[in-house]
């Protein structure tokens, strides 16, 4: 039961922030139908800014998020208005390889500036273990856990409440109508790459909390693909369910079976996806006349 437990825990934290990790790229996706293959990446330049700012700065931890949120924010912007709104109207796959292109230059950038040692960054959430149904599980795994559903419940609320909200839904539905309603569909653009950085950001700075600080940190982001395979690459619903269930389906198999089967687990789900239910367990099925 312990080890069942811990695994949960583990699995369930995982899961949370590759969640958080997916919405931006869900968001992107039904905004722009772009598939960004950069937003591992996104993670790792959110968690290196907010070491910056923490560690190299000093600043308090408040204002490092604040610095963090800034630079994702201008990071969003700078990427959809300079790099793919020129792109708008080109063929899809030239649109990939820019995304593909985009995760590159953002590595090599980090880099550049920090190497490719592991960083020390203090602690934010605190180390300690709470006793659980008779079980020790770390602290700040639960907090992760606890973190991300506040953050995807102010998303959600977001999405469904504020008139911004409102708008990127419309725009997601039918960009021609939501023109015709005064809705900008550049702005949503826009806000759509700078919310996807933002929950990047989120997510990387919870995930270099919880492991290191390293170039591993963007690798974890590949995994954000199985998540919104399997949950569906257009539903905000499907990525919780999608980054839970490959969350603990990675740790039971890596505590139960085998570590190194663990790696490639989530891939094998994805392929099965494909095969099964190609527009995901929340996704909309599209048919086009050809």
């Amino acid at each position: 039961m312990s080890t069942f437990l811990n695994l949960l825990v583990y699995g369930l934290a995982d899961g949370a922030i590759l969640a958080l990790a997916a919405l931006g790229f869900v968001l992107i996706y039904k905004a722009t139908s772009v598939i960004n293959f950069a937003q591992g990446e996104f993670l790792l330049v959110g968690a290196y800014m907010f070491y910056t700012a923490f560690v190299v700065m000093g600043l308090p931890l408040i204002a490092a998020v604040a610095v963090g949120v800034v630079v994702a924010t201008i990071l969003g912007v700078v990427v959809e208005r300079f790099i793919l709104r020129p792109m708008i109207g080109e063929d899809p796959i030239s649109i990939i390889m820019v995304t593909i292109g985009l995760s590159m230059l953002l590595n090599a950038l980090v880099q550049m500036f920090y190497g490719t040692s592991v960083k020390s960054q203090p602690a934010i959430l605190p180390r300690g273990s709470v006793d659980f149904l008779g079980a020790t599980v770390p602290l700040n795994r639960l907090l992760v856990i606890l973190i991300a559903a506040v953050v995807l419940t102010a998303f959600t609320i977001f999405f469904r409440r504020s008139r911004h909200g409102i708008a990127m839904r419309a725009v997601a539905d039918d960009q021609q109508a939501a023109m015709t309603m005064g809705i900008s569909v550049r702005r949503i653009f826009a806000l759509a790459w700078v919310l996807a950085a933002v929950s990047a950001l989120i997510a990387g700075v919870l995930l270099a909390d919880i492991s290191a600080v390293d170039q591993n940190l963007a690798a974890f982001g590949l995994l954000v693909f199985p998540v919104v395979i399997l949950g569906g690459l257009d539903s905000v619903p499907g990525t919780i369910v999608g980054g839970l269930t490959i969350g603990l389906l990675k740790q039971f198999v890596s505590g139960y079976l085998d570590p190194g089967l663990a790696t490639v687990i989530p891939y094998v789900v994805l392929v099965l996806i494909l095969l099964v239910k190609p527009y995901g367990i929340f996704g909309e099925t599209r048919i086009e006349r050809v």
